[in-house]
């Protein structure tokens, strides 16, 4: 058996990305300054269009704050997005939902707190988090899923247990992907709600009033063509035509973040500044931070803007997020173990948080021009067979399947003896119940890996997540540096938001933080008084 792209699969790791990714600072980049305010765009002589909300970005929290907005009596919202479709990375994320005290968690007799939750993130974020925002999210997002249902959205009948959770609470889409999410909101929004939803439009700029400094609307260009550069994002781009629409009410700010920028994520950390084509994002190409610096420029407080988070679930053997990922997440690192290809060991709990588990594997893969991959090993369990994208990781190579652990070592030139062993005492944790090893939470969905034929995927972390963004408060509103207040009519949710996960996010809850704060944006923005 072979491996197809055996160039491409390296190309991630040549530059020097390896120890880029692998190092995260702690530094906020201070652009703030006591007249922030004054590089905002004045009022124009003459308004092209009005709204009472202006909403910019399409993905999770762009739909539902428009949702929000239009149920809470905005008769005319707008949602834009630079890109020529609708849903950002929302739309090619995993589809997975950490919800506390689910319906789902009920029937699957789990026990599962607020509290947990919050000690389960403040964990990943290395207590760096802003924690009035995170347990806003665990309150707030206990009726996310059936939120979602009513909206045309459809679930997996079991929950998911990802890395970093002590219990399962993850609940994902039967397309395992956030298009099952996007595609129903986006319908709901356009179609029952009367929502408008308008592509190929870009932020340009932020209009906020001298006099009162409140935001009252934006500069776009319409018609605006996305011409995506590897080696400097989209900047510079200015075809379109300029247009300034007013926001009666707010302007909600939904852009995302910016892992596919070099430059921005390059005054971050420098080792990071190298093209898109060098370094693998598993990002959609318009993860871009202009908007973001336009919120900076119209005074917003910078958070955690140098960690950047690398997802361990990526496979060296296609480019982006791919359907590699969706299968480790929900079978290898759950049902299978990781293992050291030279030493046929493990070196990780295989749910652990995000951030543990790529400086690992980093640690594993090691000398980027001879990398040793590691490689998760599961069997034919039922959870592994139930994953959603295996049979299109067999078919792409991703994922290898093999009939005996003698073929699996033979063909990954591992120690056959020591992996033998390593599988051994693995099933011994499985069977009692408790992995002392690594402390791998054993859950009751879990079996012993014996049972052929064994399946296997090589992997590698991406640049997956910007953790940095602007602060807002629990009402969504963006506060400023000048002042230390909340800029009026301007608020803000999702990845374009710092401060929830601190060091390094949790997997499966940012489409809670987005869809929570998304609702509260647009409540807010629908109940302001211009």
């Amino acid at each position: 058996m072979s491996n197809k792209n055996d160039s491409t699969r390296r190309d991630f790791l040549k530059k020097g990305a390896l120890a880029g990714i692998a190092a995260a600072g702690g530094m906020t980049l201070g652009m703030g300054t006591k007249k922030a305010g004054a590089r905002a765009l004045p009022t124009p002589e003459k308004w092209d269009a009005e709204y009472d909300v202006i909403i910019v970005g399409s993905g999770f929290a762009g739909l539902a704050a428009g949702i929000t907005a239009r149920e809470n009596g905005s008769e005319k919202v707008l949602i834009l997005d630079k890109m020529p479709v609708n849903g950002g990375n929302s739309i090619i994320n995993g589809g997975l939902l950490a919800v506390v005290n689910s319906k789902l968690q009920k029937k699957e007799g789990i026990e599962d707190s607020v509290d947990l939750y919050l000690k389960d993130l403040l964990a990943a974020g290395q207590n760096i988090n802003h924690i009035e925002l995170i347990k806003t999210v665990a309150t707030e997002g206990q009726d996310l899923a059936e939120w979602c249902s009513e909206k045309g959205v459809e679930w997996n009948p079991t929950l998911e247990h990802l890395g970093g959770h002590s219990v399962p609470r993850t609940y994902l889409t039967t397309v395992s992907s956030g298009s099952g999410i996007v595609r129903p909101l986006a319908k709901h929004y356009t179609d029952k709600l009367g929502g408008k939803l308008q592509t190929r439009t870009k932020l340009t700029g932020i209009v906020r009033e001298g006099n009162t400094g409140r935001v009252v609307g934006v500069r776009v260009r319409e018609g605006y063509n996305f011409n995506y550069n590897a080696t400097n994002g989209d900047r510079g781009n200015t075809t379109g035509t300029e247009k300034y629409y007013r926001a009666k009410k707010g302007v909600i700010m939904a852009t995302g973040g910016f892992s596919q920028d070099p430059f921005f994520r390059g005054a971050q950390d420098p080792k990071l500044s190298l093209p898109t084509d060098q370094i693998d994002s598993t990002n959609h190409p318009g993860a871009t931070a202009e908007a973001l610096e336009e919120m900076f420029r119209v005074g917003a407080v910078p958070v955690h803007l140098a960690w950047i988070q690398s997802g361990p679930w990526a496979s060296p053997n296609e480019k982006g997020f791919g359907v590699g990922s969706s299968y480790q997440i929900a079978a290898g690192f759950r049902f299978g173990i990781m293992v050291d290809p030279k030493t046929g060991k493990r070196f990780m709990n295989e749910l652990g948080d995000r951030r543990t588990r790529a400086m690992a594997m980093f640690n594993v893969i090691g000398d980027p021009d001879k990398p040793n991959y590691p490689i998760s090993i599961a069997d034919s369990q039922e959870g592994v067979l139930a994953a959603q994208t295996l049979e299109k990781c067999l078919e792409r190579d991703v994922v290898l399947k093999f009939d005996t652990m003698e073929a699996v070592a033979d063909h990954f030139n591992i120690p056959e003896a020591a992996l033998n062993d390593q599988i051994k005492e693995y099933n011994r944790y499985v069977k009692k119940g408790e992995d002392t090893q690594f402390d791998k939470p054993i859950d009751q969905g879990m079996k012993p890996i014996e049972k052929a034929p064994f399946y296997v995927m090589e992997g590698v972390p991406k640049v997956h997540h910007t953790m940095g963004g602007v602060m807002i408060n629990t009402e969504g509103r963006v506060i400023e540096t000048a002042t230390q207040k909340p800029i009026e009519g301007l608020y803000a949710a999702g990845e374009t938001v710092g401060g929830p996960h601190g060091a390094s996010r949790l997997g499966s809850c940012a489409i809670p933080d987005c869809l929570v704060f998304g609702r509260i944006c647009g409540r807010n923005a629908a109940r302001d008084k211009a």
